[in-house]
């Protein structure tokens, strides 16, 4: 298994640790994932991305073009420094991966999946037809501070930081080294994301858990993401699913509908269409917990769907599930049951998020 830079900090604070992606990932530490879910939403959390890929292609205005012959969004109109969430499709609109897209000075970069990563370097490697500089970096690591408190923690750092907008990042001086910080985060709490050198890393994150911050795992980043609706790639998004199913129809750029791109007609298809299945929030009626696969289930006892990620929102103090159920059923509020331990739990559409998000809006 492969280990970040601060695998010697979680292990100095007692993190259990689990094989993610092919790496030695701390999934707790002794708090327990509520305690940590709970600090994240009051305080701040430190989440180690470093597992994530973080591709550099480099190019100019020509570069745009060809990468918009890929992605579903508007490249085009976005600003230096400006993040934008998106896709990488195959022809049928399947996602190979989510991912989110930087304009950076000489290009772009893109975070993309731990587990996505090498498959998606050598996809977009393909489809540039090597006419520019790829990079898939190892010698960066990501850590993202996440919270209420992230602002001032890391503000106390590099001050500029503070002036960021929500998605949108700039290069930083700290101690002669560069780091790129982006105000984003997978929480639905206001936070940041930086791109550090490795040689660094542990001895930023040591400052920030000096000025109050703490080590999360991927348990609570887990529970934390559901919370907020937001969808977690192999779980909630595969290469058998479009982005319309997945209810992120506000991430496919509208200008872009009638342009072409891996997938197209199939997303200008369901777009004016409508589709067949949907993903939607659900909340079951006891304090049974349904997990990822659970069958859902009509009150004519139809299969019409299936529980895609599952768990007990700490925010919110219920169970909450996000799945893909028959479109005709997919309205707030329409009464459904899960299979549950060979028993039917009687549950209803509800609307996502299921803890509203406290993203940054506007400095």
């Amino acid at each position: 298994m492969k280990e970040t830079s601060l695998i010697n900090l979680h292990k100095s604070n007692g993190a259990k640790l689990v094989e993610f992606a092919g790496y030695n990932m701390p999934i707790q530490y002794p708090d327990g994932i509520l305690k940590e879910h709970r600090f994240t939403r009051t305080k701040s959390g430190i989440f180690d991305v470093s597992h994530m890929g973080q591709l550099f292609i480099y190019g100019d205005d020509i570069l745009t073009k060809d990468l918009e012959k890929i992605f579903p969004i508007d490249l085009q109109n976005l600003k230096i420094n400006q993040s934008k969430y998106s896709f990488l499709m195959n022809e049928n609109g399947g996602i190979f991966d989510d991912l989110i897209i930087t304009k950076i000075s000489k290009g772009y970069m893109i975070i993309l999946n731990a587990a996505c990563k090498i498959n998606d370097y050598k996809i977009l490697k393909e489809k540039l037809n090597d006419s520019y500089k790829l990079e898939l970096k190892e010698n960066l690591s990501l850590i993202a501070l996440q919270g209420p408190g992230a602002k001032n923690i890391l503000g106390k750092i590099i001050p500029e930081t503070t002036n960021l907008k929500f998605m949108h990042g700039g290069d930083f001086n700290y101690n002669n080294f560069n780091l790129y910080v982006t105000r984003s985060g997978y929480t639905g709490e206001d936070g940041f994301e930086i791109s550090i050198p490795n040689e660094i890393a542990e001895n930023f994150t040591k400052i920030l858990l000096i000025n109050g911050s703490k080590l999360i795992g991927l348990g609570a980043r887990d529970t934390l993401r559901l919370e907020a609706g937001l969808c977690l790639y192999g779980n909630d998004l595969d290469t058998e699913t479009t982005p319309i199913e997945a209810n992120l129809k506000w991430a496919i750029s509208k200008k872009r509908i009638d342009d072409q791109y891996p997938g197209s007609e199939v997303i200008k298809k369901q777009f004016f269409s409508g589709v067949k299945k949907l993903r939607v929030g659900i909340k079951p009626d006891t304090k049974v917990i349904a997990r990822a696969n659970t069958k859902i289930y009509n009150d004519d006892n139809k299969e019409i769907g299936k529980i895609t990620s599952g768990t007990f929102g700490p925010s919110v103090e219920y169970p909450i599930s996000m799945g893909y159920i028959d479109n005709n059923y997919s309205s707030i509020d329409t009464k459904i049951f899960l299979e549950i331990r060979g028993k039917k739990i009687a549950a209803n559409v509800c609307k996502l998020p299921f803890y509203q998000k406290n993203y940054l809006k506007e400095i």
